[in-house]
């Protein structure tokens, strides 16, 4: 398989760069913009096939590349996708394809650089979910700051500049991290490799105590370069900000996409390299997930601006995606293990079938966050680009003068407070589920932040928005997604509709037959588990 598909990855990954060529060499803004969605369509398709021909029971990397890059530093260009990173892959293709497919319809200013930063993006953040050498991994990460800059600093809103900096700033900490403990683990492993480097088991020759210190310096490098991206309480204070100038294709991407490179990079690098002190530091990660979801939560019923209140939600909802890695982190070591063992009165093997729930339930809230809260910026969008505001206490009444935009609104809602039957339950299901055989107190302790999305989504949205009787004294200036006068609130345009439709249909799928992923994330979830079990045989 690996042999007939080796063009597959580096096809992926680089289209966009491509298209942003093409898009640097044309003058024609209609041109740019149908020639950038016709371009996006190539990945999406590509990452589909990835899907289909990515052999799940088998497990593993599979359509590995490897070749010569940087000699002199012996970083190599090493591509490979498994269980975690096909989804992911597939998702950052979706979404993707709709934002530009949105950008088409609202975006009239600079539309060459628009759409070459877009492609830009696309590109980093495949890059960063195939990249299996640090160094490949490190330049496709810095990579993806740099278009979203621009995204906030010249299509944003009105604090564009300070959220635009504070974004770079932030993540740029937490970056500068990462590379001293990138570079402190090729010094001791001597390999950029990410797999080889795991498999060297860095620190284990060390006396325990000193391996103990080192490792874990190690991991909080890595753990402050992740957990800003994610971003974790309290590192999250850039996200409110950023997404709430960023235009609307950009909050997609980034509550959609960008956030999940900081999970990715903790289950991909962090657990299968620092098992020991990943499971030494788990109690941490596991209350700063749980007080996230709690106090996001809690923040988010506060909250007057639309835009603002979805931000905080996914501060949240990556809460659950923090909970879960830090419980299955909580028992890697057979140290964890017998003590998870010994204070709940459980069998090794429900501690190991917990583990790899908690890691499916945050790997699937990875996926279905993305669906989930791209759908509610763009839903944002929809009313921004009429109403000109996203003040909550000027609406009313919109159920009966906008009966589509208040469906897809509902949909969206209800996936994200976790109802039954929609993808936003099923994720929060597996994580708990995990969470609470290994962290039960934390675990009860993050649920109060189920009560709490209700209330804000039933509440701040929902009714402030849609229910109750309209009053055109409120918002008396209202214009169509095209920017002409009109007398009231109009629907959904087509294209805004379109642009919908495949994430609400996605959000139904998902909730109705969640295998469909988990075949997937289980996979990966057995395998990571499986692997460092494997280094203290």
């Amino acid at each position: 398989m690996e042999s007939q598909n080796v063009w597959l990855l580096p096809v992926i990954l680089f289209w966009p760069a491509v298209s942003a060529i093409f898009v640097l060499f044309s003058n024609n803004d209609r041109l740019i913009k149908w020639g950038s969605i016709v371009a996006s369509l190539v990945p999406l398709i590509l990452s589909i096939y990835l899907m289909s021909a990515y052999d799940y029971t088998a497990g593993g990397m599979q359509f590995e590349v490897r070749a010569p890059w940087i000699e002199s530093l012996n970083a190599s260009f090493h591509l490979g996708a498994d269980g975690l990173s096909v989804p992911l892959i597939f998702l950052t293709a979706v979404l993707s394809t709709l934002s530009i497919y949105y950008s088409a319809g609202t975006i009239r200013m600079r539309v060459k650089e628009y759409f070459c930063m877009f492609h830009l993006l696309m590109m980093s953040m495949f890059g960063v979910f195939m990249a299996l050498d640090y160094v490949l991994f490190y330049v496709f990460w810095e990579i993806s700051l740099v278009p979203m800059y621009l995204l906030i600093g010249i299509w944003g809103g009105a604090n564009r500049n300070y959220a635009a900096i504070k974004f770079f700033i932030y993540t740029l900490i937490g970056s500068v991290a990462m590379l001293l403990a990138i570079l402190a683990i090729y010094f001791v492993t001597g390999t950029f490799d990410i797999i080889d480097a795991a498999a060297a088991k860095p620190f284990a020759d060390f006396p325990p105590d000193r391996a103990l210190l080192l490792g874990s310096l190690v991991f909080w490098g890595f753990f402050f370069g992740f957990a800003f991206k994610v971003p974790s309480f309290p590192f999250h204070t850039w996200l409110p900000d950023a997404h709430t100038e960023a235009p609307t294709a950009g909050s997609v991407i980034l509550a959609g996409v960008l956030l999940k490179l900081g999970a990715y990079g903790f289950l991909r690098i962090v657990l299968p390299t620092l098992p020991v002190a990943s499971q030494y530091w788990s109690q941490w990660v596991v209350a700063l997930g749980a007080i996230a979801i709690v106090y996001g939560a809690f923040v988010c019923v506060a909250q007057t601006d639309l835009k603002r209140l979805i931000a905080y939600s996914s501060v949240s909802h990556m809460g659950y995606v923090m909970l879960g890695i830090g419980a299955a982190a909580n028992v890697l070591t057979p140290e964890g293990q017998k003590a998870a063992m010994e204070t709940f009165n459980l069998s090794q093997q429900t501690v190991m079938d917990s583990a790899a729930m908690a890691i499916n339930g945050a790997t699937l809230q990875m996926f279905n966050h993305g669906i989930i809260t791209g759908a509610l910026f763009l839903l944002v969008g929809v009313i921004y680009e009429r109403a000109h505001t996203r003040d909550l206490s000027l609406f009313g009444g919109l159920s009966t003068k906008t009966p589509h935009y208040y469906g897809l609104m509902m949909v969206a809602g209800f996936a994200s407070l976790g109802l039954p039957g929609l993808a936003g339950f099923w994720a929060e299901f597996f994580t708990f589920r995990g969470a609470f055989a290994i962290v039960p107190y934390w675990a009860a302790f993050g649920a109060i932040g189920i009560v709490m999305t209700a209330v804000y989504i039933l509440w701040r949205i929902i009714q402030n928005v849609f229910l109750g009787e309209y009053d055109p004294h409120k918002l008396h200036h209202w214009t169509t997604v095209y920017g002409e006068e009109a007398d009231g609130p109009t629907d959904m345009a087509l294209f805004e509709k379109i642009t919908l439709w495949p994430l609400v249909i996605g959000m139904f799928v998902l909730g109705i037959y969640p295998t469909f992923i988990l075949n997937y994330f289980n996979g990966s979830a057995v395998s990571i588990l499986a692997y460092i079990q494997s280094l203290y045989s």
